[in-house]
């Protein structure tokens, strides 16, 4: 009789958990058909994982404190001061309209910018700017590594602190890990810099009680006196990225901006400060932004599982059915959703020269081979594409006709999409916008390129590897 029980009682969880997945808002088909072929599939680990991972909960405490702080700060559309007026073409203002929808900031004129030349380089002018720093020093990253490059921004850091400048340090709780556990961060702390982690794990058995534990922020943010910031793929950590060393080095590309979009970035990191650091920051929003410096249009574009549903694929959506001549993507990670297949594909289906370039050895095998499951499609669309040999190319980019680029720190895969809080800038300038597929062609000079027959090659077993984990794409 208790096996009747036990197998009636398993059978109710089961129909409860699929009637939940069937039910969840913002789902997309396919990942409600993955999550209860794995409840079904996998009786009672399944059920746990839907449990634990299946669900975007965030926890109901997090989601309104950061509600309040977004309500607390100023507009995120209406920056204090003279800003300039943003100079868009007619053709390119609805993809501002669409980054604005995300995250409310409106496009500003007056930015300068520049590609800086490597990972060594950011890490040299990042120095450069704290040390130069007047007022404040505002910097979060997913990883921060206590090695030669973040050690030497931490002592940057610490430099500024002791001269009276304020500096605020966000991490990632998970990401930046060995940091936190490291002798450095006490010696920040000391040093009289402020410091803040970002979605605390806190007792790893009980926080998924309190919401997902793998719901992490993957910001970069950098922000010298409200006039400087950067945007871009690179934590603050060496190339050789010693945690995951076999694939080094990790290619990363970074834009330095001055102008008004400083105080996006501003008022982004408050936002995120201000929910786990606690302290108010309303006021040094209202300073006056910095005066014009140049002739770049940019956007801060933020997204997150508090954001709008499906923000992050819907703007390169759109940036990719905008494209009338050229689309050059790059990305470490793509396990698209349907609409991003269709959208990468229907670009060059329109005559427009496609190409994408992924790392030919990628640091998360079961999104490498999910990856490669849509080779065949986006081959048979004539896109093309590149496999990077020269390290793990980790730069996150897209240029548009050779004016538009969006550059930051979020992937296309789905924990890009709903899991991770993410930061990128959008840009109208043809100079920066040279600079950037400038810098993407010297890393297609290192590529290979993958040709269907390639592809038609592949073993059975690869194949079918490759197609069932991107049948399990949304799950994971």
């Amino acid at each position: 009789m208790w096996i009747w029980l036990n197998l009636a009682l398993h059978v109710a969880l089961q129909g409860a958990l699929i009637l939940r997945a069937l039910l969840r808002p913002h789902r997309d088909p396919a990942s409600r058909i993955a999550w209860i072929v794995v409840i079904l599939a996998v009786p009672i680990l399944g059920m746990l994982a839907y449990l634990l991972l299946g669900e975007t909960n965030i926890g109901r405490r997090r989601v309104a404190r950061l509600r309040a702080v977004l309500a607390q700060l100023p507009d995120p559309a209406r920056p204090p001061g003279d800003v300039p007026l943003a100079a868009i073409p007619e053709a390119e203002r609805p993809l501002f309209r669409v980054g604005q929808s995300i995250s409310g900031y409106a496009p500003v004129g007056g930015n300068r910018g520049a590609v800086l030349p490597d990972s060594e380089a950011v890490i040299a002018a990042l120095v450069a700017d704290i040390d130069a720093a007047r007022q404040d020093v505002h910097l979060l990253f997913y990883i921060w590594l206590p090695d030669g490059s973040g050690t030497a921004v931490a002592e940057a850091l610490c430099r500024a602190a002791k001269r009276g400048v304020t500096c605020r340090a966000m991490v990632d709780d998970l990401g930046s890990r060995l940091l936190i556990k490291s002798p450095l961060w006490p010696r920040m702390q000391e040093a009289g810099v402020r410091l803040g982690r970002a979605l605390p794990v806190g007792n790893p058995l009980l926080r998924p009680l309190s919401g997902r534990i793998d719901l992490r922020n993957h910001r970069k943010i950098v922000v010298i006196d409200g006039a400087v910031t950067y945007c871009g793929s690179q934590n603050c950590a060496d190339a050789a990225f010693r945690i995951k060393a076999r694939f080094a080095p990790w290619v990363d590309v970074v834009m330095r901006f001055e102008g008004p979009v400083a105080w996006q970035n501003q008022h982004l990191f408050a936002s995120d400060w201000m929910t786990y650091a606690g302290e108010d920051l309303t006021d040094l929003l209202r300073r006056p932004v910095p005066p014009a410096q140049g002739g770049i249009v940019a956007q801060v574009v933020a997204s997150g599982p508090t954001a709008r549903h499906s923000a992050v694929p819907e703007m390169f959506q759109s940036l990719m059915f905008a494209a009338r001549q050229e689309l050059v993507i790059t990305t470490p990670y793509y396990v698209p959703d349907e609409a991003m297949q269709a959208a990468l594909c229907a670009a060059a289906f329109r005559g427009v020269a496609t190409t994408i370039v992924f790392p030919a050895r990628n640091d998360n095998l079961a999104v490498g081979a999910a990856s490669r499951s849509y080779y065949a499609g986006l081959l048979g669309a004539g896109v093309r594409i590149l496999e990077f040999g020269g390290g793990l190319l980790h730069a996150k980019t897209l240029c548009v006709d050779g004016e538009v680029a969006l550059i930051g720190s979020a992937n296309m895969d789905r924990r890009s999409f709903d899991l991770n809080y993410e930061n990128n800038i959008l840009l109208y300038d043809p100079a920066s916008t040279r600079a950037l597929r400038d810098r993407q062609e010297r890393w297609i000079a290192q590529s290979r390129p993958v040709r269907a027959a390639d592809v038609a090659a592949w073993p059975m077993s690869r194949r079918l590897w490759n197609n069932a984990l991107a049948v399990l794409g949304p799950v994971l």
